[in-house]
């Protein structure tokens, strides 16, 4: 369970009456009602709020039924009623409870002139933060707008409420806020003595409440509240003593959940890092030759590379292959870290033929119209095998342009750009374009070996490649890179190691 969810849970509990336990000896909420109703008709009776026509009573009959009685009408409202609450408890409307309900000052009786630097604060939605009114980007309005809007005048005790944007969102006005002024997309009420202004901020934030004001608020491109809607809430209405132990026991409560939810994130934080980080740590390990042990049976490194040499001058004496200028040999310098005995350095240009793609000019149709021989961008690598690609090139673009068909088994790596180091493992014969480069392992070098060593390297070459306006780097770079060679049997032996491993990592990444 999320800490999200934790707390939409115990908020859930706290409104249904299951949060704390009920106590016999408090009032019940059906002698509240009464006590408000009373407090409400004194103060019609003085003059100070006005009178609702539209007084509604709900009840529930012997049988279980809920009706509302209002307008001189009785309504069965049973199917209304969301959850069940203690019998001390009871249902009303958001008005019900409310002394008086009034909404900020409209849109066109604010103009720029009434702003200034210093002033009294204009409550706005975006300044309900956490259930507390922030100052920090408060706008201000001149005393003259002050005296103007009087009425929206905000007093210790009342309750503030966005009727814009998100739902629900309030917060009780203090000593500090006492005479600041309620901002067009707010409304601000008075509660009467039976309701806590503090439990109506906790019942507005409650999931069962943000979403009935969803779904009955108006407005195409944002969510909108009126006094309608607010004041037809159904409230689930505890004893004014219980309402203190609910907020007593939420702030108890918070705190951990709110501890639970930063250990959440940290934890999400090291689930997302550490699966990289152990897959670099495993490929290192694999590299440096510690990832499995080694067999003083197998052939080492050393006659790999005799018969790797012996290959490669067969191939150049036939034409099949061009020779180029000899690598420079390695230094005690260059070597980053220890290799057991059986393997040898050496240089990735020695392990196999190393091939830069192109591309045909897209001002030729015929290079491309009706191609059937695949054509690769580094886009399409995707740290895995290739079997299929979205684009292909004809075979007179094969002949007459310097792309070249890289045979299935070819590992390719991205040269340029945010894709440096990319990776792939050709399934089907492909040409690729200049970001690209290929290399057809001899057949005493593993191509999955190669690409593992390859992956290890990824932050290496992003390191090469830095430097230009574009980072890249180039075939040469790539081809004087040092490569620890492993005897052929022990690649093998590491390779399907990684496998099931670097598996296990992505299976447990993806629960």
């Amino acid at each position: 369970m999320t800490a999200q969810q934790l707390k939409a849970s115990i908020l859930q509990l706290a409104i249904q009456g299951k949060l704390v336990p009920q106590n016999p000896e408090d009032e019940p909420a059906s002698v509240l009602l009464k006590k408000i109703k009373a407090e409400k008709d004194a103060l019609v009776k003085a003059g100070t709020i006005k009178k609702d026509k539209h007084e509604s009573v709900i009840v529930r009959n012997e049988d279980g039924r809920y009706l509302e009685k209002k307008d001189g009408k009785t309504t069965d409202i049973t199917n209304e009623i969301p959850f069940d609450i203690p019998e001390s408890w009871e249902w009303a409307r958001l008005k019900t409870l409310l002394l008086q309900a009034s909404t900020g000052p409209f849109g066109s009786m604010l103009h720029q002139s009434d702003y200034v630097e210093e002033g009294t604060p204009l409550v706005n939605p975006a300044d309900i933060i956490n259930a507390t009114i922030s100052d920090i980007k408060i706008k201000k309005v001149s005393s003259s707008t002050v005296e103007r809007l009087a009425t929206y005048k905000l007093s210790s005790k009342d309750v503030v409420i966005g009727r814009r944007g998100e739902m629900g969102r309030s917060a009780v006005v203090t000593n500090r806020e006492n005479g600041w002024l309620c901002g067009t997309g707010c409304f601000f009420v008075t509660p009467s003595s039976g309701l806590l202004p503090d439990y109506l901020v906790f019942l507005l934030s409650t999931p069962y409440i943000k979403e009935s004001l969803l779904s009955k608020s108006v407005g195409t491109t944002m969510n909108n509240l009126n006094h309608g809607i607010l004041g037809h809430l159904l409230i689930p209405f505890p004893p004014k003593t219980e309402q203190k132990r609910i907020l007593a026991k939420i702030e108890e409560l918070l705190p951990h959940v709110e501890e639970y939810g930063k250990a959440e994130t940290d934890i999400s934080k090291l689930n997302a890092e550490l699966p990289e980080q152990l897959k670099k740590s495993i490929l290192q390990w694999a590299i440096q030759g510690r990832l499995v042990p080694q067999d003083p049976t197998d052939e080492p490194a050393s006659e790999l590379l005799k018969r790797i040499k012996a290959e490669k001058a067969a191939l150049i004496k036939s034409g099949k292959l061009k020779k180029e200028k000899p690598l420079p040999p390695i230094s005690e310098d260059e070597i980053p870290f220890e290799i057991p005995d059986s393997w040898q350095w050496v240089r990735l240009g020695d392990i196999g033929t190393w091939k830069a793609g192109a591309t045909p000019s897209r001002q030729e149709p015929t290079y491309y119209n009706g191609g059937t021989i695949p054509w690769l961008k580094t886009g399409d690598l995707n740290d895995g095998y290739i079997t299929n690609v979205p684009e292909f090139i004809t075979e007179k673009a094969l002949a007459e342009t310097s792309v070249h068909l890289n045979p299935v088994g070819s590992v390719l790596i991205a040269m340029y750009g945010a894709t440096i180091g990319k990776l792939g493992i050709l399934q089907i014969e492909a040409t690729t374009n200049q970001a690209c480069c290929a290399c057809q392992p001899f057949p005493q070098i593993l191509n999955t070996y190669l690409f593992f060593f390859l992956l290890s390297q990824r932050k290496n070459f992003s390191a090469l490649g830095a430097g230009g306006a574009q980072p890249n780097i180039s075939r040469e770079k790539i081809i004087n890179c040092l490569f620890p060679l492993p005897p052929l049997a022990e690649q093998k032996r590491i390779t399907k190691k990684l496998e099931t491993i670097l598996s296990i990592i992505q299976y447990f990444c993806l629960k």
